[in-house]
C-alpha cells in the first residue's frame, strides 16, 4: 500500500503542474477566443457587414481559436500533437475536395453578401435568369419570375457571369420603337408621339425625352421615343404608352405599315 501511495505522489509530482497549466491554457484560451469572437462581430456590424457573414465569421473565430488552444494544452500534457494537426490537415483536404462546388457557392455567397451587388427586392438579371430577389443565402440565391416562378441559382453561377441590377438606379429610360408610312409627315408624327408624353405624367421632365427618327426602313420610317420614368413605373409606362401611342395615330390618320413577310411561290411539278 505503501509502494501505491508513492507512486501516485510520483505522478502528481511529475504531471501535477502540467495538468494544472493545461487546464490554465484551456479557461485562459478559451476566455481569450471568447473576446477575440465579440471583437470581430463588433468590428464587422460596425462595418455594417451583413448579419449572415457576422455569425459565420465570429463562429469560424472561435472554432479556430479553440482548435489552437485545445493543441497547446495537449502539448503541455507531452502529449505529440504533430500527428493530430496531420490528421485535421488530411480531413481538411479530404472534405475540400469532396465539397469543392460547395465551397465555391459558400465563397460566392461570401462575396457577394460582403459587396453587394443587389440586394432583397431588387429585380436582376444572371446565371442565365431573371427575376426580383427573394433570399440571398451562403450557397444560392432565391428570385421570383414576373409569373411568380421560383428560381434557385448557386452562387458560384450567379457570380460566375454579368449581373444586370435593373433596379439600382432610381429612374430609368424607356425605349420604344415606332414605325410609320413613308407618305405620314416626320413632324405630325412627332407632335402626336409628344402629345402623348405630355399627358403621361408618370414621365419626367428632367431628362428629358427625345423623340428622334432610328431608320429609315424598307417600308416605314422608324421613331424612336426615350423617356426617363421612375424604376418602379417603368412597365406600367412602357405598356400604357405603347396603347396610347397607337390611338394617338389613329386619331391624327397616321398608317403603321403591316410588317412584310415573306411571299413564296410553288410550281407544281
Amino acid at each position: 500500500m505503501e509502494g501505491v501511495f508513492v507512486k501516485v505522489q510520483e505522478l502528481v509530482a511529475l504531471y501535477g503542474l502540467k495538468v494544472i497549466a493545461a487546464l490554465a491554457i484551456l479557461v485562459l484560451g478559451r476566455w481569450a477566443a471568447k473576446g477575440v469572437q465579440k471583437l470581430t462581430a463588433r468590428i464587422l456590424r460596425r462595418h455594417s457587414v451583413d448579419p449572415a457573414i457576422v455569425s459565420f465569421t465570429d463562429s469560424l473565430v472561435y472554432v479556430a481559436m479553440m482548435t489552437f488552444v485545445v493543441l497547446a494544452a495537449l502539448a503541455q500534457l507531452g502529449i505529440q500533437t504533430t500527428s493530430f494537426i496531420a490528421v485535421i490537415g488530411a480531413a481538411g483536404l479530404a472534405i475540400g475536395l469532396a465539397l469543392q462546388a460547395s465551397l465555391a457557392n459558400f465563397a460566392a455567397g461570401f462575396l457577394m453578401l460582403i459587396f453587394k451587388p443587389f440586394k432583397i427586392g431588387d429585380y436582376v438579371e444572371g446565371g442565365g435568369a431573371s427575376g426580383s430577389v427573394e433570399k440571398i443565402q451562403i450557397f444560392t440565391t432565391q428570385l421570383a419570375t414576373v409569373d411568380n416562378k421560383v428560381i434557385i441559382i448557386p452562387n458560384s453561377k450567379m457570380m460566375g457571369d454579368n449581373i444586370v441590377n435593373y433596379s439600382a438606379k432610381p429612374i430609368r429610360r424607356v425605349d420604344l420603337d415606332f414605325g410609320v408610312s413613308y407618305g405620314d409627315e416626320i413632324d405630325k408624327v412627332r407632335k402626336a408621339i409628344q402629345s402623348v408624353v405630355e399627358k403621361e405624367s408618370r414621365i419626367l421632365k428632367d431628362p428629358e425625352a427625345a423623340i428622334l427618327v432610328k431608320k429609315l426602313a424598307e417600308s416605314s420610317v422608324d421613331f424612336q421615343l426615350r423617356a426617363w420614368v421612375k424604376t418602379e413605373d417603368y412597365w406600367g409606362v412602357y405598356f400604357d404608352v405603347i396603347e396610347a401611342v397607337k390611338k394617338e395615330f389613329d386619331a391624327q390618320g397616321i398608317s403603321i405599315p403591316f410588317p412584310q413577310r415573306d411571299v413564296r411561290v410553288f410550281t407544281v411539278k
